[in-house]
């Protein structure tokens, strides 16, 4: 079974973006998942998308926490099938 992979969209000036990372990182030695960093600044559809929401963190299309980390919401979407 492959990993979940999430996605944290983020800028780099953003301290919340490294605060939900940190708290990814975190959960690392619990869970298997990949997460891959995307600065919305690199793209213009992704700083329209997502401007002033930052951070999102997404499993697929499905948003999971945006501005906090929600440790119960992220855990509930890596238990799901």
């Amino acid at each position: 079974m492959t990993a979940p992979a999430l996605t944290l969209y983020g800028r780099k000036w953003c301290h919340l973006c490294d605060d939900m990372l940190a708290a990814l990182e975190a959960m690392r030695p619990a869970w298997d998942f990949s997460v891959t960093v995307v600065d919305v600044d690199s793209d213009p559809a992704l700083e329209a998308k997502y401007d002033e929401i930052v951070p999102v963190l997404a499993l697929g299309e499905r948003e999971l926490c945006r501005y906090r980390f929600d440790a119960a919401a992220v855990q509930a979407a890596l238990r799901a099938p």
